[in-house]
């Protein structure tokens, strides 16, 4: 039962890494097809698949040789495979008892007697398929062919996580969409909130600038968006006399400083005045810096006409207090209520009879308590004072109410307070509910990797994210408000001007209309240039577009991936098919007797197929001790080792090409024993003198010598090896970059002199394992001359 449990978990987290890779997209992939077609050519065999499972099937992925595309699972030796994870190899099915007499079954194919087959393993070491090939007859495949069938299903898999890279981007790139549609629900709900507040409202950039007016401040002083968006608050709103300390307060503000309540006139429209209570609070952005200045008021016009009305007539008073919809009340100077309209009583949940004679603290909390005994002590020594009062009705809920409240001395009577307010709970509301929604604008913004920016009309940048304005390289206050097309856009990639009446971007502006480029240039301050892709799509408010928002990505690493994967399998390729070639080639003609009375040119095609023969050894060992070295797995026999005796030994091994090439050795050694794996050594040492050799004209001289680091000391804890040739030099470019993966001196090298490009980064590998170091010196023209260190066997070496 446990082994049966185990079973079934180990097939579900098979099958979870296999949907996480798509393994069963049945879409037909060329570049799999040509793997299994290489197999099936390498192995020489009948048929070759790659295949994925089930619980009960073996689906083919990609086939040679037969059409079927699946087969039951228990009938196939990738059974057996898989149950271990690893590589199979069967000379003669015929024999073995795990299959019928008449071989292994293949649906839509003869039964076949030879299979040989390697596992698929994902990065977690799971395994996800496999790569199999089988012959009709037995004792077809051996155990290099296992070694050449692992080699390609590491290529499928490596195939298979660029699959996976460019879903996870697709997948990011639907989330960024997701981002822009909750951006512009966001906008719209801010919009619609603002307008459903009865206060009047008016957003203020810092420098006092209108940003936003609501629907009720619109109706008021007659003003359109359009019309007062960027325009001066004072200049519009205020008569000249409150100008001034207006704007102090404005500043006041900006700095992070709240003020009011004030009252002051406001242009209205028709030309009339309306006297107008508001405060003016600053909103903070996610950082704490403050982004804009909230106005909000209460038209006021009514109450002030109402205490007019007061002071001129108690029956006119009482009616119209009695009438009135805002809080009207009186109190001692020592806060105890003496009188108080209808409409405060029913707000507060009480009689109006039930409140006389009791202190207005008593409705309150402790702090809005404070709050009122400030208010009368400021009466104390002026007349007015203005303020919020936070009263609790009579089920316990607060109400926030904006209090004007005036010392009141009658002749023949005691001073007292006479106090007229207005409920700005909703408004409060409202105020928190529109700090909240743009709060959450800001996190949506930051909490996506891409970059976001929105523009104006005039193609002015009114906001960026910080991964975009990381991304170009600026601070985000370095980009607002200033010209989009100037700061990144102005260039082609060949620095050629970008015009702009030919911007996609600022094109899809004027159109008013959404625009997608897949690949585009973006400039960064310090002047590079990065490869985009973006998507704009319009800004609308109240129904017109007043600016767009552009999410963009920087897709160099995606280039890269891919010309990395172009790379490498072109140069596998010609690597593989140009000696193979050659081989077929030898072969046939010593199979087909034609050089049977010629044994001396049969010779050469013998020797000829044995060199081709080991050029496809050095690839295989190249790339299988590359991926060792990377993965640090490569073993290292370190023992004390001549510098001269490791010159010499390679110079041996070069002897005959040096000779055929016409080119002299020098050796030069004057230094102590290293501490190092001969072997491994000598890799290095013939991939120099073996390049050497291919760049060197006839007739010149290769010049091999060690010495002891710093300067040549005794005792050093370090020994200099450097081989220099007189050939054609490396260009300053190509040499900072030789020592990587599938580089060459020349790009023209790969084809006319062989080679995967794999060589100097095994190098590089092989002495850095060591503890050293490796580098190359060149001028075109004057030869090259590649330098590396080893540790010195007197110096500190592993134990």
């Amino acid at each position: 039962m446990h082994a049966m449990l185990g079973s079934q978990t180990g097939e579900h987290q098979d099958a979870s890494v296999r949907s996480e890779m798509s393994l069963f997209d049945r879409n037909a992939d060329p570049a799999l097809d040509e793997l299994t077609e290489l197999a099936a050519v390498l192995c020489n065999a009948d048929y070759a698949f790659i295949g994925w499972t089930d619980f009960n099937r073996l689906w083919f992925k990609s086939r040679f040789g037969f059409r079927a595309t699946e087969q039951p699972r228990a009938t196939t030796a990738c059974q057996w495979m898989l149950e271990k994870g690893e590589p199979l190899l069967i000379t003669d099915a015929s024999k073995d008892p795990r299959f019928p007499p008449g071989g292994i079954p293949l649906a839509g194919a003869e039964p076949c007697l030879s299979f040989a087959g390697a596992p698929l393993m994902s990065g977690d070491q799971e395994p996800v398929g496999t790569l199999a090939v089988l012959a009709r007859q037995p004792g077809q495949f051996r155990p290099e062919h296992m070694t050449l069938l692992e080699i390609l299903g590491r290529q499928v898999v490596t195939r298979l996580e660029l699959y996976k890279r460019i879903r996870v981007q697709e997948q990011a790139q639907r989330l960024r969409q997701r981002v822009e549609r909750a951006l512009a629900v966001e906008r719209t709900f801010v919009a619609a909130t603002l307008d459903s507040i009865p206060a009047l409202l008016a957003v203020l950039d810092t420098a006092g600038r209108v940003v936003r007016l609501n629907e009720p401040c619109m109706r008021l002083t007659g003003l359109s968006l359009a019309d007062s968006v960027g325009q001066p608050f004072v200049d519009e709103f205020l008569e000249a006399g409150d100008r001034a300390w207006v704007s102090d307060r404005l500043r006041d503000a900006a700095a992070g400083q709240v003020s009011g309540p004030h009252e002051t006139s406001w242009r209205a429209k028709g030309g009339r005045a309306r006297r107008v209570s508001w405060t003016l609070r600053p909103l903070q952005g996610p950082s704490g810096e403050i982004q804009y200045l909230i106005v909000s008021g209460q038209d006021v016009t009514e109450q002030r006409e109402v205490e007019q009305a007061l002071l001129s007539s108690e029956a006119r008073y009482r009616d119209v207090v009695e009438n009135s919809l805002g809080f009207v009340f009186t109190c001692t100077m020592e806060g105890r209520l003496t009188s108080l309209n209808a409409f405060t009583a029913e707000t507060l949940g009480y009689r109006a009879e039930a409140l006389v004679g009791r202190s207005v603290t008593e409705l309150t909390d402790a702090a809005g308590a404070a709050v009122f005994q400030d208010c009368l002590n400021t009466l104390e020594s002026e007349e007015e004072w203005q303020g919020t009062l936070r009263l609790r009705r009579s089920d316990g809920v607060f109400r926030r109410i904006a209090c004007r409240s005036r010392r009141m001395e009658l002749p023949g009577e005691k001073a007292f307070v006479l106090n007229h307010g207005m409920d700005v709970t909703e408004q409060y509301e409202a105020q928190e509910a529109l700090h909240l929604a743009t709060r959450q604008r800001e996190l949506i913004l930051e909490s996506v990797d891409d970059g976001i920016f929105g523009l104006d009309m005039n193609g002015k940048v009114t906001f960026i994210n910080e991964a975009g304005a990381r991304t170009l390289g600026y601070a985000a206050a370095e980009l607002v408000g200033g010209d989009l097309h100037m700061l990144i856009h102005h260039s082609h990639a060949d620095g050629t001007p970008y015009s702009k009446s030919t911007s996609p971007l600022l094109q899809a502006l004027r159109r008013c209309e959404p625009a997608r480029m897949r690949d585009e240039i973006f400039w960064r301050k310090d002047g590079s240039a990065i490869h985009v892709e973006y998507s704009a799509n319009p800004l609308v408010e109240e129904g017109q577009v007043c600016g767009m928002v552009v999410a963009f990505q920087d897709i160099g690493e995606r280039r890269r991936l891919e010309r990395m994967k172009d790379e490498f399998i072109s140069t596998v390729s010609h690597e593989l098919r140009t000696p193979l070639t050659a081989l077929r080639a030898s072969l046939g003609l010593i199979q087909s007797g034609a050089l049977d009375k010629r044994p001396e040119k049969q010779r050469q095609m013998i020797e000829l197929a044995i060199g081709n023969c080991d050029r496809l050894i050095r690839l295989v060992n190249d790339i299988l001790d590359f991926e060792g070295a990377e993965k640090g797995q490569m073993p290292l026999n370190r023992e004390p080792a001549e510098p001269v005796d490791l010159l010499r030994r390679a110079t041996d091994v070069a002897h005959s090409a040096a000779t055929e090439a016409r080119i002299g050795f020098r050796i030069d050694a004057n230094a102590a024993p290293v501490y190092a794996d001969s072997e491994r050594v000598m890799q290095v040492l013939n991939e120099l003198v073996t390049n050497a050799i291919k760049f060197s004209p006839p007739d010149t001289t290769i010049r091999l010598s060690a010495k002891n680091g710093e300067g040549g000391a005794p005792g050093a804890r370090e020994v200099v090896f450097a081989v220099e040739d007189q050939g054609r030099g490396i260009a300053p470019a190509q040499l900072k970059r030789i020592f990587e993966r599938f580089q060459q001196g020349d790009a023209s090298d790969t084809r006319e002199l062989g080679g995967t490009g794999l060589g100097l980064a095994l190098c590089r590998s092989i002495v850095e394992q060591h503890g050293g170091r490796i580098w190359a010196e060149s001028e075109l023209g004057k030869g090259s001359k590649f330098l590396f260190t080893l540790p010195a066997a007197s110096g500190p070496g592993p134990a």
